[in-house]
């Protein structure tokens, strides 16, 4: 793996199987954070949305898991499987599962009474980064560098964005309602943007740049 992780052409069931499960997590993901954002910014009652986003949650975690045993039987047991290739699935399985985990905040902050409803902005946030979710999975399973790397361009403008709405916040510049639940629901919604990248960073990056992206570009060397 000199440059990117390429899918193998001679891969067995059990790799198969291993990025069959990242497109379930991907996909319960963005389940995950569409229920959560409805319940901030369409008024969907979060008690009615909270047992699902459990639910789901739950199949990511267990994904985590399964991935992750299935890498350590292969490893031990075929002995075909390249050792990057170990490092990358582990790597990325974990910042699929926090995506999760933040949809589980955002849940939180509908629970503690924020309600983002009369934002415009917020909507756009929710479609955006919903889509992103869908065409992450989709650049990861198909190793598209091209479209990894226009998403990767676009996830730094978003944590560029996100940091901007929290130092305005921070600043006293905008005194509308929810400044705090806009405040974290940025912070959240960057951490989703930042796994993300981190997962398409697989793509495009030597194995000891994986995570390059989660850090700010002026800190990356």
């Amino acid at each position: 793996m000199a440059f990117g992780f390429k899918r193998s052409t001679s891969s067995d069931d059990r790799l198969d199987n291993i990025e069959a499960i990242i497109q379930r997590m991907l996909a319960d993901d963005r389940v995950v954070f569409d229920l959560a954002m409805s319940s901030l910014v369409d008024g969907v009652d979060w008690k009615g949305v909270k047992r699902e986003i459990k639910a789901t949650d739950q199949r990511v975690n267990d994904g985590e898991r399964e991935i992750r045993r299935d890498l350590v039987i292969h490893a031990s047991v075929v002995g075909a499987i390249d050792t990057p290739a170990i490092l990358v699935y582990m790597s990325i399985v974990k910042d699929i599962e926090r995506i999760g985990d933040y949809g589980k905040n955002l849940r939180d902050l509908a629970r503690d009474g924020v309600d983002l409803q009369e934002f415009t902005a917020w909507h756009d946030v929710r479609t955006e980064v919903s889509q992103m979710i869908a065409d992450t999975a989709e650049a990861f399973a198909a190793r598209d560098d091209e479209r990894a790397r226009q998403l990767l361009g676009r996830g730094d403008e978003l944590l560029d964005e996100f940091d901007e709405v929290v130092s305005t916040l921070v600043r006293g510049e905008d005194d509308r309602p929810h400044a705090v639940g806009r405040a974290l629901a940025a912070r959240y919604i960057k951490r989703i943007v930042a796994h993300l990248t981190n997962v398409l960073s697989a793509v495009v990056m030597p194995i000891e740049r994986l995570d390059y992206f989660d850090e700010d570009p002026e800190d990356r060397e």
